[in-house]
């Protein structure tokens, strides 16, 4: 398949500019109170997180309260969940057993709603880091788990095989057979993980945080400070952007090989 080109998938990017500037007139024309014109939420996120000094980034005491905290839980909750994924995932995709006995499991824990069970990870961690960090792991890890398991369980017969006549050791068919073969299936389950982690993120900070950006999304909803609500949630798409952008571009270098063999450009 071949790739399209760069001036082609950023063809309809012009209606980027375009939605702002009638988002921008339309509000000034009606003066709604809970839509501000994007200049006021630009101006506010910017008064609220990146108006410090310059050795400091420019990012504000409020940007080191918040936002450090905030991405420090996302990434390790992330970390955790997709370890945990990983390795269990691999372990049920290649023992028929041991899948048989806990798939129905997984599929039930993965039906709860995460936001369900905040009010047990409240109750069992009460507020702070730790409960935030079990939202967020609880949440990222089935697609993690799942796309990993369906990977390894899914490896070529014929590449066992010959593993086996190689004499390859476990650990050996393990590393240089079973995860490279499942990886394009693990780094699809990984994708999706990024954007439910800052989603989890944002629920667990709402509920059970007194720092963070959903602590400040939800101070500002108590204050009444629609820019600043605003602001927040242009953060909080940025910022998946921001990932999103960072994995792709791990995933290309990582699984190069992979689209190399398939005659990918």
């Amino acid at each position: 398949m071949t790739r399209q080109p760069v001036w082609s998938r950023l063809g309809w990017y012009w209606l980027l500019p375009v939605a702002v500037i009638a988002w921008e007139l339309a509000t000034r024309e009606t003066q709604a109170a809970y839509f501000p014109p994007p200049s006021r939420i630009v101006a506010r996120l910017h008064e609220m997180w990146f108006s410090g000094p310059i050795g400091r980034v420019f990012l504000t005491d409020e940007a080191v309260a918040d936002l450090l905290p905030s991405l420090a839980r996302l990434f390790a909750g992330w970390a955790m969940a997709c370890a945990a994924g990983v390795l269990a995932g691999v372990a049920l995709g290649r023992s028929y057993l041991l899948s048989a006995l806990v798939e129905p499991l997984v599929h039930f824990g993965r039906s709860v709603p995460p936001a369900a069970l905040l009010p047990v990870f409240l109750l069992l961690f009460k507020i702070g880091t730790p409960m935030e960090l079990a939202a967020i792991v609880y949440g990222v890890i089935w697609p993690v788990l799942i796309n990993s398991m369906d990977g390894a369980r899914h490896v070529d017969l014929q590449y066992i095989e010959t593993g086996t006549v190689f004499r390859l050791s476990a650990w050996q068919r393990l590393t240089r057979i079973i995860l490279p073969a499942a990886a394009p299936k693990i780094f699809a389950g990984l994708r999706l993980s990024v954007s439910l982690a800052l989603i989890m993120m944002v629920i667990s900070e709402l509920v059970g945080s007194s720092e963070g950006i959903g602590h400040r999304m939800l101070e500002a909803h108590s204050q009444f400070d629609i820019p600043a609500m605003w602001a927040v949630i242009v953060l909080l798409g940025l910022l998946g952007i921001a990932l999103n952008t960072a994995f792709v571009g791990v995933e290309r270098l990582v699984l190069s090989w992979h689209r190399g063999a398939r005659g990918q450009s």
